[in-house]
C-alpha cells in the first residue's frame, strides 16, 4: 500500500506527547512490512535543518496557498528518518510555523493547521504520490479529509485514497469560529444546520474528522469503548457510538532499539530477564545521585510524567503524607500544573532522605528512573494508551497503574489473577478513581516487594511482554484494508 503519514509533531523533530513517537516510528514499521510511506509535518523553527539532514526541495519550488483571503507562499524541505528509508516532507510557510512554539494560543491557530492540511494535498499533487491512505492524527489533521472531497474533489488523482483518523487524546479537539471552514473555502453547507464540523456555535476539527474519514481509530482498546461514554467521550460519545463499526484501537507499540534494558546508553549498568543485578546497581547509582541512603529493603517508587491532574496527581495530593509515610522511597521527574511542581518540590525538601524531586525534563534521567525503580506509579484518570506503563515492564520495574485505557490493556493485577490460581500478573491497577484506591494499590506493591519469590516473578512476567511496533504495524495494514473497503462503499456519504 501507498501511505501518507500526516502529524503535526514528529520525533526526533518535535514533540509534546505520545503523538511524536507514534509518527516518528510507525511510518519505519510500515515501510518495513512492504509498505510504501511518506511522511508530512510542517517545519518549526524550533529544530536545526543541518542537525537532521533536511534539504530544500529545488524539485517542488514554491506552492502558492489561499488561506483567509491572503496567497501564502509554501515551500518544502525533506529528510529522511533516522535508522529508515522512509521520506518526510516538511512543510514550510514561516509566516505561520516560526513562532518557537509547536501550537500556540495566537487568534489565527486554526489557520496554521489548515493551511498545513493544503499544503500536504497539494505536495502529493506536486510529485504524483497518489497514496491508497491517508493517515491523518488529532485535531490538527482533522479538516483534511473534508478538503480532500471539498477543495480537491476535483482531482481524480484521490479518488481511490482512503482517509485513517486516529485519536491519540479526543480532549483536545481544534475548537474554533465558525469562520475557519470559510478561511478554508469550504463550502457553507458543511457548516450549516449543525453540519459536519459544526458544535456549539463553532468548528470543532475533531468532529469533522468523526464524520469525514473513512476509519477511526485510537491507541488502545479499553480507551475506544471509553470514548463511546460520557465519561470519557468529551462531547463526542454520540458520534463515536454511530461509528462503532469503523472504530479500532490498536495500542501503541514502543521502540525497544530505544527502550531495552540490556542495550540502553542512558544508564550506567546493562541488566536482562536473566540476571537482574544491573537494575540493583542502578537504584544505588540513582539513590546516590539524589542522595538518599541505599536500603535494598526498602522499594524505590519512581514517577516520570507530566504534572497534571489528568495524570492522577490530585489523587495523591490527597493522600501525599499517607505514601510518603509508607516503608519506600520516591524518585520524581517531570513538570506541568504550578501546584504540583511544588508540591513535590517541597516534599523533597520536608522528606530528603526519602523523596528526591527533579522538576523540568530530563531524557537520560527517564531512562534511569525506569532502570533503577523497583515500582513505578502511573494513577491516570484517563490514558488513551501511555507508554511509561510498558517501558517499566521491559525494565523490571512493577508498575501501579489505574485500570483505565491502554494502562487496563498492559497492565495485569496480581492480586486480581492471582485469586483465579494464575500466577500471570504483571502488576497493580485500581478501578475506583478515589484516593484510597491508590493508597490500597500502593500498599499492596510496597508489601509484596518484600516477598522476593512473588516480586521476581511478577517482574519477570513485565519483561517477557512483547509490545514492540511491529505487532502493532500489521493489525494497522488490517485497518488499512478495512478503509478502503469502506470507501469504496461510500462510507464518508452514508456517515454524513
Amino acid at each position: 500500500m501507498k501511505i501518507a503519514f500526516v502529524s503535526s509533531e514528529v520525533f526526533p523533530y518535535a514533540k509534546t506527547g505520545g503523538l511524536a513517537d507514534v509518527a516518528g516510528t510507525l511510518p519505519k514499521e510500515l515501510s518495513k512490512l512492504g509498505d510504501e510511506v511518506i511522511v508530512f509535518m510542517p517545519k518549526y523553527n524550533t529544530f536545526g535543518e543541518a542537525e537532521y539532514g533536511l534539504h530544500y526541495s529545488w524539485d517542488i519550488g514554491e506552492i502558492p496557498i489561499r488561506l483567509a483571503g491572503e496567497i501564502r507562499s509554501v515551500h518544502v524541505h525533506t529528510a529522511i528518518l533516522p535508522d529508515s528509508n522512509v521520506k518526510i516532507f516538511f512543510i514550510d510557510c514561516p509566516y505561520y510555523y516560526h513562532r518557537f512554539r509547536i501550537y500556540t494560543n495566537d487568534h489565527d491557530e486554526d489557520e496554521r493547521f489548515l493551511l498545513f492540511s493544503k499544503g500536504v494535498i497539494e505536495v502529493m499533487q506536486k510529485i504524483g504520490f497518489a497514496p491508497d491512505i491517508i493517515h491523518c492524527n488529532d485535531w490538527q489533521t482533522g479538516v483534511l479529509p473534508l478538503l480532500l472531497r471539498d477543495n480537491y474533489g476535483w482531482d481524480k488523482m484521490f479518488d481511490k485514497t482512503a482517509t485513517v483518523f486516529t485519536i491519540h487524546n479526543i480532549g483536545y479537539q481544534g475548537r474554533f469560529t465558525k469562520a475557519s471552514f470559510s478561511k478554508a473555502e469550504i463550502k457553507d453547507e458543511y457548516y450549516l444546520h449543525g453540519g459536519l464540523g459544526e458544535y456549539e456555535g463553532g468548528i470543532n476539527f475533531l468532529k469533522t474528522a468523526l464524520l469525514t474519514s473513512d476509519i477511526i481509530n485510537t491507541v488502545s482498546n479499553t480507551y475506544a469503548q471509553e470514548l463511546m461514554t460520557n465519561e470519557y467521550g468529551h462531547g463526542m460519545e454520540s458520534i463515536i457510538q454511530k461509528r462503532k463499526n469503523d472504530l479500532w484501537g490498536i495500542l501503541n507499540g514502543i521502540d525497544y532499539n530505544q527502550w531495552n534494558p540490556e542495550t540502553d546508553k542512558f544508564i550506567p549498568h546493562h541488566f536482562s530477564i536473566n540476571d537482574l543485578s544491573g537494575k540493583l546497581e542502578n537504584k544505588k547509582f540513582l539513590l546516590k545521585k539524589s542522595y538518599i541512603s541505599f536500603d535494598e529493603k526498602k522499594p524505590l517508587i519512581g514517577i516520570v510524567s507530566r504534572l497534571v491532574a489528568q495524570k492522577g496527581f490530585d489523587l495523591i495530593k490527597s493522600v501525599l503524607y499517607d505514601l510518603v509515610a509508607l516503608d519506600a522511597q520516591w524518585v520524581i521527574l517531570g513538570s506541568g500544573e504550578p501546584e504540583y511542581e511544588k508540591m513535590f518540590y517541597d516534599l523533597s525538601h520536608y522528606f530528603p532522605n526519602k523523596v528526591w524531586s527533579y522538576i523540568g525534563f530530563n531524557n537520560e534521567l527517564s531512562h534511569l528512573i525506569e532502570a533503577a525503580s523497583d515500582i513505578f506509579l502511573m494513577p491516570s484518570k484517563y490514558e488513551p494508551c501511555g507508554l511509561n506503563q510498558i517501558y517499566s515492564l521491559k525494565y523490571g520495574t512493577v508498575p501501579v497503574v489505574r485500570k483505565t485505557g491502554g494502562l487496563a490493556d498492559t497492565v495485569l493485577d496480581w492480586n486480581e489473577y492471582l485469586a483465579q490460581d494464575m500466577e500471570i500478573g504483571t502488576g497493580y491497577s485500581f478501578h475506583d478513581y478515589t484516593p484510597a484506591a491508590l493508597l490500597n494499590s500502593v500498599k499492596r506493591a510496597v508489601g509484596d516487594f518484600q516477598n522476593k519469590g512473588v516480586w521476581k516473578k511478577i517482574q519477570h512476567n513485565g519483561m517477557e511482554k512483547d509490545y514492540s511496533w511491529e505487532k502493532s504495524a500489521m493489525l494497522y495494514q488490517q485497518m488499512y484494508k478495512q478503509a478502503i473497503t469502506n470507501r469504496g462503499q461510500s462510507n464518508w456519504n452514508r456517515e454524513t
